[in-house]
Parts: C-alpha cells; sequence; structure tokens
C-alpha cells in the first residue's frame, strides 16, 4: 500500500481532536487522542511535548478567536472593554476548556503576546506598573466567570411551584431573556469604571 497522501498525525490534527474531547468531556488523553485518530499512542509524542505541550495548544487554538486588534482602538476604556468581549466569546465557545486552562500556566508565545499588548495599552493609559496585572487578572475573573455562566442552564434556579422565596420567583420573571449578558455587561461597565480610578493624575488620556 502506498503512504497516505495527507498525514494522519500533525499539530493541527492533534489540537482539534483533544479541544473536541474538551468539549465533549471536559479532559483528554494521550491514549483517547491517538484512539480518535487510529493512531498509536506513542506517535502523538512525536509531535507534542506531552500532555502539557497539547494543553499549550488548546490554549493557541482558543485564543485565536480573540481579537487583540482591539487593545489598539480608540481609548484604553473602549480597547480594554472590546478585548473582554472578544476574550468571553472565544472561551464561551468552549467553556469546558476553561478550568483545564486555568489551573496550567501560560507558557504559549503567542498569548504570551497577547498579554504583552495588554500591557503596554494600560502602561501607555498611564496606569503603575503594580496596578497592571491586577487588572489584567481582575478582568480575566470577571470574562472567564462570565464565560461559565453563559454555559450554564437557564434559569440557574429551580423554584418548586409554591415556593417560600417569592421576591426571588418575581425578580426571576422579570429578569426576562440575555440575563448573562446584562450581568456581564453590568460587571463589565462597573470594572472599567472602577479601574480609570486607578489611573495616573495626568497620565496619557488615550
Amino acid at each position: 500500500m502506498g503512504r497516505p497522501r495527507t498525514p494522519l498525525l500533525d499539530r493541527e490534527r492533534i489540537t482539534t481532536t483533544a479541544l473536541e474531547l474538551v468539549d465533549e468531556q471536559g479532559d483528554f488523553s494521550v491514549p483517547r487522542i491517538a484512539a480518535r485518530l487510529g493512531a498509536r499512542t506513542a506517535s502523538v509524542y512525536h509531535h507534542v511535548d506531552g500532555r502539557d505541550g497539547i494543553v499549550e495548544l488548546l490554549r493557541e487554538r482558543i485564543c485565536e478567536a480573540i481579537d487583540s486588534g482591539t487593545l489598539d482602538a480608540g481609548p484604553w476604556d473602549r480597547a480594554l472593554t472590546d478585548w473582554a468581549r472578544s476574550y468571553r466569546a472565544a472561551f464561551a465557545a468552549h467553556p469546558r476548556a476553561i478550568p483545564l486552562l486555568t489551573t496550567s500556566p501560560v507558557r504559549a508565545p503567542r498569548v504570551l503576546a497577547q498579554y504583552e499588548r495588554a500591557v503596554v495599552r494600560l502602561l501607555d493609559a498611564g496606569f503603575r506598573l503594580p496596578d497592571v496585572m491586577p487588572v489584567v487578572i481582575a478582568l480575566e475573573n470577571l470574562v472567564l466567570g462570565s464565560a461559565l455562566d453563559l454555559a450554564a442552564p437557564d434559569p440557574m434556579w429551580e423554584l418548586p411551584d409554591r415556593t417560600p422565596t417569592p421576591h426571588l420567583a418575581d425578580a426571576l420573571a422579570a429578569g426576562g431573556p440575555g440575563r448573562a449578558d446584562r450581568a456581564f455587561e453590568l460587571a463589565l461597565t462597573g470594572f472599567v469604571a472602577h479601574v480609570a480610578t486607578l489611573r495616573t493624575p495626568g497620565g496619557d488620556r488615550s
């Protein structure tokens, strides 16, 4: 038999398969990736740096959907807000990957480069260096929490027919559709307004 025209294994196929497993099951293993691709486990290791390497490939794949160009557009607060929305959308597409990625250090060069752009934008906008990472981390907490919220059941609260919590029932009924989106925008607006108070007086107004 001749050799296949398309290689059975490469980093792209391994990443795609790992992400499919995470979306379906919340995790992956190298043997399961190999089985789905019809390859030997040892063959997968020829293309990736073990499980940690696959995790970083997953991080890169998901973060490719984040529009980092938003960090260069408009005033700093609009740039940060648009980046947060794009960041949320990218992870909302793969919510089961969030616990996996948040328990592993960020090593992927392309992802680190995006953080670098965010740090530079905040510094240029007049934020003090000690405040920059708390701002970035707090924004991530908001974004990833909201991405998980989008994957939660709607409604998240199940009340019995004869509820002892009538005010909660009324509030839920009055909330209407789009609860997660409205909650995210509320939190993001408040976050950015507070972050603005951390800027150095007289700093770059961009």
